[in-house]
């Protein structure tokens, strides 16, 4: 257990000999077809803390890519998971019925934003559920919308029909032609980086606009949208925050189409923005909402929630084997409650408030941030150039130096550091991986 731990031990530097041997039998046995950010091999965790083969000990400041919102190895979750296994391990919800997933579901409806009537679908994954989305959309209007606007710089998944939404990297999309047909992207809000080359709010929301002016009233016809999907913090992307006024105009535009929302909370939802689903920040109800990564700790589940009226495919066409898994079901209420019980949305408000304090007074030092955003514990901080482009050779030797200094955090979009730790972190420990942070920068600076 790593319970004692205050500060990360490096006793040998990564990786070690037996780290070593995992990564060679990794490489053979393993397709990779994924790219890790440096060679850590995770062995037990506890709380924010994580263990190697070797014995090294790691502050983690990823939640295994916005996952362990509740940490690692949380005691009450293992409890729930262990007296859920002794009952009933699987016996497929699509086909037969059992109380996990309904009291999962009772909880979900409730906590989602929106008054209105829902109904819940569950998946195994995001993407699996930006898949459900997508169908749900399309068979809600019985095949007369069949277009899907989507946004630049956004991740939806890696299946065929939710890698159709994604766009945040070419290497995501390439060589896998055809894609699923009719799906239109548009820019995303990118104010550090806008791609109109337009400053905020002298824009007047033109990302907006745009999508009216030159996409429904050009080519696509709005009457057979469907849905527009968002994610609404960009997190592949670079974990960009839209302006405050973004998705209220943007919900404007939906309603006067009668086009449908999809919100992809996959990443930011479940607490990690100081709210249970980051879109209440802008004070939006979408129609559909995706969840997973963090609903369950750790566990594979995902879930659609909307509205009860959208909810309406036909029985036989839309089913998932192990969606709904009553283990899952069961950690993922547990889940929800140690968010409530210990309070942890306050808790990510509060250190999330505090960490962007002191990286923007770490801006004020290092010239190389060029931009610090975020909400709760889902924060973004862009390194650049002197000229202020993009750096990722900074962020690649900023995260490597962090690795083996003890600090678990990675990168997205070209070069935007990415924080998002354990909601259970303490303002203490968000300190110490601060200062780690800070150390690695000047000396990544000094070699790159």
């Amino acid at each position: 257990m790593l319970k004692s731990v205050s500060k990360p031990e490096i006793k040998t530097l990564p990786p070690g000999p037996k780290s070593k041997s995992i990564i060679e039998k990794d490489q053979e046995l393993i397709m990779q077809s994924f790219a890790r950010w440096y060679p850590f091999v995770a062995k037990r965790g506890y709380g924010v803390w994580l263990e190697d083969p070797d014995g090294n000990k790691y502050l983690d400041f990823n939640s295994g890519i916005g996952v362990n919102n509740t940490g690692h190895a949380h005691p009450k979750v293992i409890e729930a998971i262990k007296r859920q296994a002794e009952l009933l391990l699987h016996y497929s919800l699509t086909d037969f019925l059992y109380e996990t997933p309904v009291q999962l579901a009772e909880k979900l409806v409730k906590i989602t934003p929106g008054t209105f009537p829902k109904k819940v679908f569950y998946t195994n994954s995001g993407a699996e559920s930006i898949e459900a989305a997508i169908k749900v959309a399309r068979g809600h209007f019985k095949g007369s919308r069949p277009y899907i606007i989507a946004f630049s710089g956004s991740f939806h998944g890696r299946t065929m029909g939710a890698l159709s939404l994604t766009a945040s990297k070419p290497v995501q999309r390439k060589g896998f032609s055809p894609l699923v047909p009719n799906v239109v992207h548009v820019p995303y809000p990118y104010c550090y980086r806008c791609p109109f080359r337009q400053k905020y709010p002298d824009c007047n929301m033109w990302c907006v606009d745009f999508i009216e002016e030159w996409v429904l009233k050009k080519y696509v016809p709005p009457e057979e949208v469907a849905a527009i999907a968002f994610e609404p913090i960009a997190g592949e992307g670079g974990y960009i925050v839209p302006p405050p006024d973004f998705f209220k105009r943007l919900k404007k535009l939906a309603d006067k189409y009668g086009i449908l929302l999809i919100d992809d909370e996959v990443q930011a939802g479940i607490g990690r923005t100081g709210k249970w689903f980051a879109i209440e920040h802008w004070g939006v109800e979408p129609d559909l909402i995706a969840i997973a990564k963090g609903i369950a700790s750790g566990l594979p589940l995902g879930a659609l929630v909307g509205k009860r009226e959208i909810m309406d495919l036909p029985p036989g066409t839309h089913a998932s084997t192990f969606g709904g898994n009553p283990v899952s079901c069961a950690a993922a209420i547990a889940t929800l409650e140690v968010i409530e019980q210990e309070r942890l949305l306050e808790n990510a408000q509060k250190v999330g408030e505090h960490a962007m304090k002191r990286l923007n007074e770490m801006k004020e030092e290092i010239p190389s941030i060029g931009d610090v955003r975020g909400k709760g514990l889902m924060i973004g901080v862009e390194l650049v150039k002197p000229d202020g482009s993009p750096n990722p050779e900074l962020l690649k030797n900023t995260l490597d130096i962090a690795f083996k200094s003890g600090l678990l955090v990675i990168g997205s979009g070209l070069s935007t550091i990415r924080i998002a730790p354990p909601l259970v972190i303490t303002r203490e420990e968000m300190d110490v991986g601060l200062e780690i942070l800070k150390a690695s920068l000047k000396k990544a600076l000094e070699q790159t």
